[in-house]
């Protein structure tokens, strides 16, 4: 008893040290090179600057969701197998978050000042759907990758025409991302119904908009 006392308390201090990683500092990833290191950017106008520099913080935002999601999943997944998959994944979500971090700081802005609550509410969430059991956590999962996906091309397309450097981390990101759903439906994902993924949109727009500004 004292033995699995002691490793739920370590697990504990992991996932705590994890998180102040993910919202304050940096987090460890995988040993992937940033894809915007051998890029250069044509010149910017103060507006497109600022304009890339609010985007990329909404994707370093929705990263830290990502992240957070999968911390909680892989805390309440039942099977090991899925649970290796989730932090896999998670690992390679903290490279989108040290790249989103680093392009934020080339272009003088900063990260979303609601960081905390994104991690928490999305911790929360993920925790909650691992309850319910892997087939539906990794049906959350694969739901969210989707719509990230999307996301990333509408802002792709926002992007300044100059902006060699976000453009390729976030290129890069989306192939990720794909990866990582396509992994969800082929470990056993099921479909969420229409009103649970119309839910999962509006929450999105919400904190997209609000970490846009903040």
């Amino acid at each position: 008893m004292p033995s699995r006392n002691r490793n739920f308390t370590d697990h504990c201090i992991e996932q705590l040290d994890q998180a102040v990683r993910t919202v304050f500092g940096e987090p460890s990833g995988s040993d992937r090179s940033n894809p915007a290191e051998p890029l250069q950017d044509d010149e910017f106008t103060a507006t497109g600057q600022a304009d890339s520099s609010c985007l990329m913080r909404v994707n370093h935002a929705g990263e830290v969701c990502a992240q957070a999601l999968y911390q909680g999943q892989a805390l309440t997944a039942r099977n090991r197998a899925v649970r290796d998959r989730m932090q896999q994944a998670a690992d390679e979500e903290n490279d989108h978050l040290s790249w989103c971090r680093q392009r934020i700081g080339e272009l003088g802005g900063h990260t979303s000042l609601l960081n905390p609550v994104w991690y928490t509410g999305s911790f929360l969430l993920g925790a909650a759907t691992g309850l319910l059991g892997d087939k539906w956590s990794l049906g959350f999962l694969a739901e969210t990758e989707q719509q990230v996906v999307k996301h990333l091309e509408g802002h792709l397309q926002r992007l300044p025409d100059n902006d060699n450097k976000s453009r390729a981390i976030l290129e890069q990101m989306k192939t990720d991302e794909a990866k990582h759903r396509e992994t969800a439906i082929n470990s056993g994902g099921t479909e969420l119904p229409e009103p649970a993924r119309k839910a999962m949109a509006l929450m999105s727009r919400v904190m997209t908009t609000m970490a846009y500004r903040i």
